[in-house]
């Protein structure tokens, strides 16, 4: 069956309303040269140098049986926009978690041996001044409930290297990954309180940590008792429109 492309579609560049098509028939699953042909309604030879063309650029790959998949490469760039994706999702969940804890809360995600802010609502009028994380701020993976979530689901060799140094233990996150979401009572940063849970992707893959935070007069000395769930339940809604 011929794959027709519409009007809207159409970029206006031959070869890359030709490469939409290929894609386009490849989005449905593996193809073979042969049915990339009948499907596109292409010349064979055109099929032929475009699909070389997109596997030396890893837009294209091959299965076990030699057929034409989508490439890894296209992997890396859905990623990148469903991350885009997951901070717009996120801002509205967030503004309605801050709301119904009345703590800051926000959305994290892990670069290296740092966790990065990348939205955040903060709570009106916090008596704790100085719980402040602006988008953008960068803190060590060495601490906090958030960077509990973000490693307690990561391999055993990276969980293992992320303990070094770390001021939690191994222990401390088994008691995470069975409970759903990770808690701190004070510390030195500040005499508050924080709760956090793991964002996942489609495959289950932790991508972010939602947290909240704010004094212990307001969210209690048992945070994760009290808002462990609306904190959970507002990584899940986050989770549900990211895959959308």
């Amino acid at each position: 069956m011929t794959t027709v492309i519409s009007e809207q579609t159409l970029s206006g560049v031959g070869v890359l309303d030709k490469a939409s098509l290929l894609l386009g028939v490849l989005e449905k699953g593996p193809a073979s040269l042969s049915r990339l042909v009948s499907d596109t309604g292409l010349k064979r030879p055109t099929v032929h140098r475009l699909v070389l063309a997109l596997e030396r650029l890893r837009l294209l790959a091959r299965d076990a049986q030699g057929r034409f998949i989508l490439g890894p490469r296209l992997g890396v760039m859905a990623v990148q926009a469903c991350q885009d994706r997951l901070v717009t999702v996120a801002e509205p969940v967030l503004s309605e978690l801050r709301d119904r804890t009345g703590a800051n809360a926000r959305l994290y995600r892990r670069h290296g041996n740092v966790r990065v802010c990348v939205a955040e609502a903060q709570a009106f009028g916090n008596p704790v001044g100085h719980d402040r994380a602006a988008v953008g701020a960068a803190f060590p993976m060495s601490a906090g409930p958030a960077s509990q979530v973000l490693l307690a689901w990561e391999r055993p060799d990276e969980l293992n290297a992320g303990l070094r140094g770390a001021q939690f233990t191994a222990a401390v996150l088994s008691g995470v990954r069975r409970q759903g979401w990770a808690q701190s009572i004070g510390g030195r940063e500040h005499p508050g309180a924080a709760v956090a849970a793991p964002v996942r992707d489609p495959g289950g893959r932790v991508v972010a940590a939602v947290s909240i935070s704010g004094p212990t007069t307001r969210l209690t000395t048992a945070p994760g008792r009290r808002y462990g769930g609306a904190v959970v339940d507002a990584a899940i809604r986050i989770a549900g429109g990211f895959v959308q």
